[in-house]
């Protein structure tokens, strides 16, 4: 890269990140938080979260080193019981994709990989042409074109075993239970694409699937144990984990949806038959683990807000790749990047995010460089609106003047 270009790039990175004193990475301090921010604040998230002995969440917002607000909210699991806490682990589902690309963008600066190479280099058994024209750079934004052929149906299921071999034999197990190598086989004979690469935006999680192999390709290790020795440690998360048949997780929630009394369902029902578990085992495709299958505490993901942002884990340069709108995406305002959505709403400061729905988790994680910010709501129910709680808690930040 040139010196033009690196100092654009480190001005554009000082210029969204410095501001907020992100580089200057501390322990979080604990101050006590101004009785209307406090007040406010709990108003936006008992009123979501309301019952102490239902299925909750857990929030936390810092700004700079500082600890603005925590509060956790009914139970993390309702069948041993165990209350929600900072220390619980919860699926971050779809938020696990900004490890992911960082993992893509921490080989590119160890100069194992390029983001410009083929998906072809990497995966010869896939067929087709097509996956010559897709580079790693689109899997990690979004616009490779690819669809999401995976069987879901029962018709599904007879039309995937006409051609694949699987070593599951039905829908339910393949479904409930299909790691990366199942999930992803329909490409091996996919020779269509529903755009043509880098044109359009379309979600998919197939694709990030596709970094775990790639990881072991060009390191000869252990996806997790990579990942943990490259990413997690350096930004001191040790607390994390990636989901797994009989893997024991501490301290592990569960999700949980609304029972519904018409579905034929095996999983457990709470005793007031209020609530139905929902995820390992009973939510489809939930044992992936570069789309979505991390399993962290708030206080661990918050140690990854700050390292990241604070350079301990990529350069700067590699950073601003993740965090740069590469596509537009369909949610107003707001463009895609390796890994991240970045908002970029009218008189609102620029907010990188994700969100993260798999089984009945449901999660939110966002940064706001310019003033400092970072916040994660992460629940274990999915029958509360997201888009209004994260606009009331930007509304109560921008009030007190945090925001």
């Amino acid at each position: 890269m040139n010196s033009g270009i690196r100092l654009f790039l480190s001005g554009l990175i000082i210029a969204a990140i410095a501001l907020g004193g992100f580089f200057a990475c501390k322990k979080i301090k604990t101050h006590e938080t101004p009785a209307p921010l406090q007040q406010s604040l709990d108003s936006v998230f008992t009123s979501v979260f309301r019952l102490p002995d239902a299925p909750g969440a857990i929030v936390m917002i810092t700004k700079d080193d500082s600890l603005v607000y925590k509060r956790s909210f009914g139970m993390a699991a309702l069948d041993k019981p165990l209350k929600m806490t900072d220390s619980t682990l919860l699926n971050i589902c779809s938020i696990s994709k900004q490890f992911s690309a960082v993992a893509l963008l921490k080989l590119e600066e160890l100069e194992l990989l390029s983001l410009d190479d083929t998906v072809k280099k990497y995966f010869p058994q896939y067929k087709s042409g097509i996956f010559n024209k897709i580079a790693l750079s689109n899997l990690l934004s979004h616009t490779s074109g690819l669809p999401d052929n995976r069987p879901y149906t029962e018709d599904d299921w007879k039309e995937y075993s006409k051609i694949h071999q699987s070593c599951f034999n039905n829908i339910s197990d393949f479904c409930h239970y299909c790691p990366w190598q199942e999930s992803c086989a329909f490409y091996e004979n996919l020779d269509t694409l529903k755009f043509e690469p880098g044109t359009a935006y379309d979600y998919q999680n197939p694709t990030y699937q596709l970094v775990l192999p790639i990881v072991e390709s060009v390191t000869g290790k252990n996806f997790d144990l990579w990942m943990k020795e490259n990413i997690f440690m350096p930004a001191g998360m040790t607390e994390t984990y990636y989901v797994q048949q009989g893997r024991i997780i501490p301290r592990m929630a569960h999700a949980y949806r609304l029972a519904d009394s018409t579905r034929h369902t095996n999983a457990y029902i709470s005793e007031n038959g209020r609530w139905e578990e929902f995820d390992y085992g009973e939510a489809n495709y939930f044992t992936t683990k570069a789309d979505g299958g991390i399993y962290t505490s708030a206080r661990d993901f918050l140690k990854w807000q700050h390292a990241l942002f604070s350079g301990k884990i990529i350069s700067e340069e590699a950073l601003y790749q993740a965090i740069q709108p590469h596509i537009t995406t369909d949610i107003p305002d707001t463009g895609y990047g390796y890994g991240f959505f970045i908002e970029e709403k009218p008189e609102m400061p620029r907010k990188i995010f994700h969100t993260g729905d798999n089984g009945a988790f449901c999660t939110y994680a966002a940064t706001i460089p310019e003033k400092g910010i970072n916040y994660i709501i992460f629940a274990n129910r999915n029958d509360w609106n997201r888009e209004a709680t994260v606009a009331a808690t930007d509304s109560v930040l921008r009030a007190n003047r945090i925001l």
